[in-house]
């Protein structure tokens, strides 16, 4: 019975979809000619591998200083033992503030993603929204998002359409056309109809690493 069901749903809802009209755009190869974006991606992630260069750094004097107390701590009587157990204890302190101030949700990582990062990708989304009511679209894909495309025909494809309207948004240089492409000038690339329909590779996101080092550390801080 729940297989009945869950068939009737698919077939409703392909058939819903399919009387929309569709659209599939791009938003990797989108970024991918912006410029600022990508400024603002490296600024992001030159500031991400230094506060992970002061955590691990901070993680190795907490590491090698426990090690050293826990070698001499039958040495150790009255205020002097209390003096080393604080020192570490500050320490795992310190790691567990980094942590959660910097990588956890909301923490810096997360401030500076939203200020220097969304914003282009808010307007790529405001134009996408733009450009589906202009064409009347009730369903539109992102193809590099994790959805498989195996064959497009292009007047799907409304990956330029969306390009060209975001830089229209953009604020654009008052230089000429020589400096056009320094960073700060949106740039359009002249093989934009000769643009590969495979996915580009996507940009570089640190989250996943910065959740595997942020787990690593809180199990090392936790024993």
């Amino acid at each position: 019975m729940k297989k009945l069901v869950l068939a009737f749903a698919v077939c409703v809802f392909s058939s819903t979809a399919f009387a929309q009209k569709m659209g599939v755009v791009d938003t990797n190869y989108i970024l991918s000619k912006l410029p600022q974006y990508k400024e603002a991606e490296t600024r992001l992630n030159t500031q991400v591998a230094q506060w992970q260069g002061d955590l691990q750094r901070l993680q190795n004097e907490y590491e090698t200083k426990k090690a050293a107390f826990e070698s001499e701590k039958v040495l150790l009587v009255g205020d002097q033992l209390k003096l080393r157990e604080k020192e570490i204890s500050d320490l795992e302190n310190n790691i567990r503030n980094s942590i959660n101030g910097r990588f956890g949700t909301g923490g810096e990582i997360d401030q500076l993603r939203a200020s220097l990062v969304k914003p282009y990708q808010d307007q790529i989304w405001n134009s996408i929204e733009t450009m589906s009511k202009k064409n009347s679209l009730g369903i539109v894909f992102d193809k590099s998002n994790n959805t498989s495309v195996l064959f497009l025909d292009k007047k799907y494809d409304y990956t330029d359409a969306v390009l060209d309207l975001l830089v229209k948004t953009l604020p654009k240089s008052n230089t000429d056309t020589k400096n056009n492409n320094k960073v700060g000038a949106p740039v359009l690339n002249n093989d934009r109809g000769t643009r590969s329909r495979t996915a580009p590779t996507k940009t570089n996101n640190p989250k996943a690493s910065q959740q595997l080092k942020t787990e690593s550390l809180q199990m090392e801080v936790a024993k």
